[in-house]
């Protein structure tokens, strides 16, 4: 669904987007993640190897063909490594030959992930080859061995800006750079969105698959509680386990303090205390996942701000669904997203 806009959603998917269940091939696989415990101290490497399972590739995975390129975006902290993807056919460029852009953030918690992870690479070709246009992927530098917000934010807000300035070697309009991520990637490139927002340079679009950008965690509603209790306890112990989880990452992000952090909102954006005036917004969630309650408030907000934003829900699946080799319900999400790209950057 679209809001605050006199145009059509770009978007339209045919059923409902919420099943109450697990479907598609992951509720085919489900079962073998029965017996698993939550992850922690005692999740063993038999564990793993047996929830590796329910993340197999789905073939035909159907990766297109793109150009890749690893470069370095200069940044606050030191060089951000990026990796560029051109596509074979580039979009033509305008009368000033200059041509939009595309910056993708990938998640890992923001503690784990790289260039190579599915996330990143196959979602950054995928968008290249259906936009036409260059994708660049970030490598941010994760919150790990005392590394704290606003590092990673800033090495984001790096890499956009060299996009902007063509530093990926195509003349480019910085006006029509579109910005997205996934997880914690999802919730940089949110902040990305404010950052440029408040500098007088925001992205021409903002996409964003299953974010986080609250803190505490929203509570689920309880459509979404309902959800969520049909999971096996790998992918969801309870409300309790969840939150303990949550605050031992945004521990991480924020550092143990967690208080006096400058720029809370570009470390969590849903905190902002004014979201006016925020680029053009699409939001797709997983339907059992228990942080489509963030993204949901993000949308809710947006809205509310006056923001044009699009939502929707990939019915019956679990979070992550990106990293997953083939999965078509992430060859649909990165369809969705490239719509909307260029949508905004025409």
């Amino acid at each position: 669904m679209r809001f605050n806009s006199t145009h059509d959603a770009v978007v339209v998917t045919d059923g409902p987007e919420k099943v109450g269940r697990v479907a598609g091939v992951h509720g085919e696989r489900i079962h073998v993640l029965d017996g698993l415990p939550p992850r922690g101290p005692g999740f063993t490497a038999e564990y793993q190897a047996q929830a590796d399972r329910y993340d197999l590739p789905v073939e035909p995975v159907d990766l297109p063909e793109v150009a890749r390129r690893d470069e370095i975006a200069p940044g606050p902290h030191g060089d951000v490594p990026v990796r560029v993807y051109t596509p074979a056919e580039l979009a033509a460029p305008d009368a000033d030959g200059r041509r939009a852009a595309v910056v993708w953030i990938h998640g890992g918690a923001f503690i784990f992930g790289d260039l190579d992870m599915p996330e990143a690479d196959h979602t950054a070709a995928r968008l290249a080859h259906a936009t036409g246009l260059p994708v660049i992927s970030v490598d941010y530098r994760l919150a790990v061995d005392g590394v704290t917000h606003p590092v990673p934010h800033d090495d984001c807000y790096a890499a956009y800006q060299w996009v902007r300035a063509g530093g990926h070697g195509l003349p480019t309009d910085p006006e029509r750079v579109a910005v997205g991520g996934g997880s914690a990637g999802a919730c940089l490139a949110a902040s990305v969105g404010l950052h440029g927002r408040d500098a007088g340079e925001k992205p021409a679009g903002v996409f964003l698959a299953y974010p986080l950008v609250h803190y505490p965690m929203p509570a689920p509603s309880a459509e979404l509680t309902a959800v969520l209790e049909t999971l096996p306890p790998l992918l969801w112990s309870g409300r309790e386990t969840a939150i303990a989880q949550n605050d031992y990452l945004i521990g991480q992000l924020l550092g143990p303090e967690m208080t006096g952090v400058e720029h809370f909102d570009y470390a969590m954006p849903g905190n902002a205390e004014d979201l006016t005036g925020y680029p053009r917004t699409y939001i797709e969630n997983c339907e059992a996942d228990d942080l489509r309650a963030s993204g949901e408030r993000f949308a809710a907000q947006l809205e509310e701000a006056g923001v044009d934003v699009e939502q929707h829900t990939v019915p019956g699946e679990t979070h992550g669904h990106l990293s997953v080799p083939g999965l078509p319900t992430a060859k649909a999400t990165c369809a969705h997203f490239a719509a909307f790209i260029t949508d905004v950057v025409r």
